[in-house]
């Protein structure tokens, strides 16, 4: 089985633009490894790369589901393998790009989703609880049992939020040691793990200007749309970084100033909870300091590494 290279880290940290660069230094092709970019419309608020960005290298598991349809780490494991056999069936090398770990994890270790579905009755009940509590109950409830679970998982994340709480309180056990036992899972592939790593001061500016260049793209008028659209606030691809507070801005919540900053901070305690999860669950990546305009140089130095 031929190799596949991962360039995870933060959001903000350049990730896109390395994966492109070392596609073209070894005949590779980049697969989105983000959990909001799959979804179609939704483009400026999840830093979608522009045909400009990608540069003519093929990107694949991106815009592949509608905002209001389900999608699953099991699914995404399942579409992303395809994909990968096919690039490398045509002699051509797989770049899993992006900072959803569990979306990688699920690529590369021997994870059975087999039993993991979402039909068992104390998913229902959880799930019953969030639609009438909300989303910030749920979170603060995970705290209380799990907190190295709640540590990981975005609040917005309502289905694993709704999936720890239900394994606690199936098994009595910690979610968070279940995830321990899945590190120690085989690998399906021969990957070359690297993990892009920006000092903390200059990850945040860029995160700031980020969120500031998002509006000055069009991101009031991308969220405007979508709900014109008929997709509404409570589905979970709305309920994303950039889309929630937008949403409450558009229907009178708060100021533009107020929106802007909740969004830039929001990213920049997400980027910190990237920063761990990769940390704890991938031990033997490899870390590449970066600052941000040197991707053609990180992706050399991957290539000597790896290559």
């Amino acid at each position: 089985m031929g190799k596949i290279c991962v360039v995870a880290g933060p959001t903000a940290s350049g990730k896109t633009a390395v994966a492109v660069e070392l596609a073209k230094l070894i005949g590779g092709e980049v697969i989105s490894a983000d959990s909001m970019q799959i979804y179609k419309g939704m483009d400026i608020g999840t830093a979608k790369p522009t045909a400009g960005e990608r540069d003519n290298i093929p990107h694949h598991m991106i815009d592949i589901v509608n905002p209001d349809e389900l999608y699953s780490a099991a699914l995404y494991q399942k579409q992303t393998r395809d994909v990968i056999n096919d690039v490398l069936a045509r002699n051509r090398v797989p770049i899993l790009c992006g900072g959803t770990g569990f979306y990688i994890n699920a690529v590369l270790r021997d994870i059975d989703f087999a039993q993991d579905g979402d039909a068992d009755p104390l998913r229902g009940y959880f799930s019953e609880i969030a639609a009438q509590k909300g989303l910030e109950y749920m979170h603060n409830l995970l705290q209380e049992i799990d907190p190295v679970a709640a540590e990981a998982i975005h609040p917005n994340n309502v289905k694993r939020v709704v999936r720890a709480l239900s394994y606690c309180k199936e098994t009595g056990q910690l979610f968070s040691q279940y995830n321990q036992t899945q590190k120690k899972q085989p690998d399906v592939y021969e990957a070359a793990f690297c993990c892009l790593k920006m000092d903390r001061e200059l990850l945040y500016q860029r995160i700031n200007q980020r969120v500031i260049n998002m509006f000055a793209a069009g991101l009031e008028e991308e969220v405007a749309g979508l709900l014109a659209q008929g997709y509404g606030p409570s589905l979970v691809s709305m309920q994303g970084i950039g889309y929630k507070e937008t949403v409450h801005f558009l229907q009178g919540g708060c100021t533009r100033e107020e929106m802007v900053n909740i969004i830039q901070q929001n990213s920049r305690h997400y980027a910190k909870r990237q920063e761990t999860w990769f940390r704890n669950q991938t031990p033997h990546a490899i870390y590449l300091q970066t600052s941000g305009g040197d991707a053609k140089e990180i992706a050399q130095e991957m290539g000597r590494c790896h290559f």
